[in-house]
């Protein structure tokens, strides 16, 4: 078992549903407003369901540039979001305001998620400059707020940027796990949308036996086989979209093709 909201499910498929840019952010579109995140965000939850995800996670990938600490207003936004689409929900959710891990805790809390994720741990040179979480006051405040059942799933190498923690990827994993309390640990490619390397995950998964091990970028139709042959499960945003492009609608047909295959590796 991997989670229990997984049920019996030996591998599982999390389908990224990308909410539209934020308030406050460059690309927000304040004529459409609240009303058109929803709209579009309803739309890609349908065809995600409809394709058989086992659970969908909310994302604001389209808050370019990223911040480190979440303004309250897209906080507030991305609740609101959330809160209008649980009712056609079918499948567990989560949620991740990058690359805030409090804020996404809170977000989780508020609406009842099933898991969040994040970077928790480490401390990297990125494109936002220099990136150094705070795991400790997350993990409080899930706590805090009596939700200890939400998962806190950690991506232990972070996109759009490199480690300064020298030490082999597997043991920074296991320190998270050992030191930080991860439910989960995420292996990443360099970008969203690239896979992680092969062998990191393999290593990962070799070290860490106690949680499960997910792939978090870069998983596509025709790397899954190798993918699960390793990892307890896969998050998967851009491979689902039209195209194959992050920043398309969700395409109902890859979905599909997709599941079909991971139907025959569980």
């Amino acid at each position: 078992m991997i989670f229990e909201f997984f049920g019996s499910k030996k591998k599982a498929v999390i389908a990224m549903a990308h909410i539209g840019a934020l308030p406050g952010t460059p690309l927000y579109d304040a004529k459409g407003g609240v009303a058109k995140l929803v709209d579009g965000v309803l739309a890609d939850v349908e065809k995600l369901q409809a394709g058989g995800v086992d659970a969908i996670m909310f994302g604001n990938e389209n808050d370019r540039p990223y911040v480190f600490k979440a303004p309250p207003e897209g906080i507030a936004a991305m609740t609101a979001v959330v809160e209008a689409v649980k009712p056609a929900l079918k499948v567990p959710f989560g949620v991740n305001y990058l690359w805030d891990p409090t804020a996404s805790v809170a977000i989780g809390a508020a609406t009842g998620a099933k898991f969040v994720r994040e970077i928790f741990t480490g401390l990297f040179a990125s494109d936002m400059g220099l990136w150094e979480p705070n795991c400790a006051a997350a993990s409080r405040l899930r706590h805090n707020l009596g939700r200890d059942d939400m998962k806190l799933l950690f991506n232990i190498n972070a996109e759009f940027a490199h480690s300064l923690d020298q030490r082999p990827i597997e043991l920074r994993a296991k320190s998270a796990v050992f030191s930080s309390l991860a439910d989960a640990i995420l292996v990443s490619g360099p970008l969203t949308g690239q896979p992680a390397d092969q062998s990191h995950l393999r290593k990962v998964a070799e070290t860490v036996t106690d949680v499960p091990i997910f792939a978090n970028t870069g998983v596509n139709i025709d790397n899954v086989r190798d993918v699960l042959s390793v990892a307890s499960g896969v998050v998967i945003g851009t491979h689902f979209k039209v195209d194959g492009n992050t920043w398309n609608a969700v395409d109902g047909d890859r979905v599909k093709r997709f599941m079909d295959v991971v139907a025959t590796l569980r």
